[in-house]
């Protein structure tokens, strides 16, 4: 496997409300174009965070020129929007999942407290499209039982082989809980693309609260095995763990135990090829530094270290992201904000390569959506 293209998707404006871009995941279109999105806004955790689109129909060399058609309000109630992958339905019907924070209920704090540990109350926002993204339904809120407490969208709506859509959430304590955290992974599902779902089902926890199962990403193979990656941390020796590997030959009603890859930490959304193949990315950021990606020869099978790039290399030696040890959980969640790379996107392409988005510093200052297409072995 090889990086055969790169290009920026969206450039940092630093000192503008477009200066810091994060969270970009990308969909392909019925008709072949892709439709990227992104969180956008002065900082990586402001009040002025919003969504922009952008799109493609050169297979991502080019793209088209900002868009921001959702907004950043909830009941009168100002927000803040964190993230929005789209999943594409039948031909041009597209679903958009998004996460709102709000900024009202604690105003300048953090979104994690440092010394508790919990969240700024969150939810979960749906919008609908029947033209390929030129026009989005309102939004709509999933509705979530409290036990979850502010939910974290971790992944993209996942359709399954007969139709049925899944909704991964994380679970998060409320601002001021200082409580131990038993954080776990639920799923729910939808039988009428969306429009209501079930209850939550817990699909991955630890039981006995000392490990987290963070961004876990999810993907569909062409045979209807359902795999995720998960980034793993420890509380009780505050550090992250080697990413783990869970696979369900059931749609995802049970997943097997977890399998150690042997690479850390953070996975990326996973791509899969119409053959089976698929293709991780992930962030090393406590050994090389890098965003790295390996293939596999399908969803079970073991990641192929000779297959291994670096997608992307930070140019300055503070980019990096070696950041000393934190001494407790608080402090972990609170240095996120400060990482100036990260948060890989892939997927399969129309003409067999695999395309990977992440944000990286930009020249200027503020942070980039960056690009890069990848090639495997024919």
């Amino acid at each position: 496997m090889e990086v055969v293209e790169r290009t920026i998707l969206s450039a940092a404006e630093a000192g503008t409300p477009r200066a810091v871009a994060t969270f970009p995941a990308f969909v392909v279109l019925a008709d072949g174009s892709l439709l990227a999105s992104y969180s956008i806004g002065t900082g990586k955790d402001t009040d002025d965070l919003t969504i922009e689109l952008r799109r493609s129909s050169d297979g991502g060399r080019t793209w088209s020129e900002p868009e921001a058609p959702f907004a950043t309000t909830l009941g009168g109630r100002r927000g803040s929007l964190k993230a929005a992958p789209i999943t594409r339905l039948d031909g041009p019907r597209l679903i958009v999942a998004a996460l709102w924070i709000d900024r009202e209920a604690f105003p300048g704090q953090p979104l994690f407290h440092p010394v508790t540990e919990g969240c700024l109350p969150m939810v979960i926002l749906l919008a609908d499209s029947v033209d390929a993204g030129r026009t989005w339904t309102p939004w709509r809120a999933v509705p979530m039982p409290e036990e979850i407490g502010p939910p974290s969208l971790t992944n993209a709506i996942l359709r399954l082989g007969d139709g049925r859509l899944v909704l991964s959430v994380e679970s998060n304590k409320s601002y001021l809980d200082a409580s131990p955290w038993y954080q776990r992974v639920v799923h729910l599902r939808s039988e009428d693309d969306g429009r209501t779902w079930s209850p939550p089902v817990t699909v991955t926890a630890d039981p006995t609260g000392r490990i987290a199962n963070w961004d876990q990403r999810g993907a569909i193979a062409p045979d209807g095995r359902f795999v995720t990656f998960t980034w793993t941390y420890d509380f009780e020796a505050v550090a992250y763990r080697n990413i783990q590997r869970r696979i369900s030959s059931g749609g995802g009603g049970q997943f097997g135990p977890p399998e150690d890859l042997g690479v850390a930490d953070q996975p990326g959304h996973p791509a899969i090829l119409p053959d089976g193949r698929l293709v991780l990315a992930w962030v090393d950021r406590f050994g090389s530094g890098t965003i790295r990606a390996r293939s596999a020869a399908a969803i079970d099978a073991p990641l192929d270290p000779a297959s291994e790039v670096a997608v992307h290399q930070p140019d300055r030696g503070d980019a990096a992201g070696r950041t000393a040890e934190t001494a407790t959980t608080g402090e972990a969640l609170v240095e996120m904000g400060t990482w100036s790379y990260g948060l890989p996107y892939a997927e399969a392409l129309p003409d067999g390569d695999v395309a990977v988005v992440h944000y990286a510093a930009g020249e200027r200052g503020g942070t980039d959506v960056r690009w890069a297409r990848l090639r495997l072995d024919r």
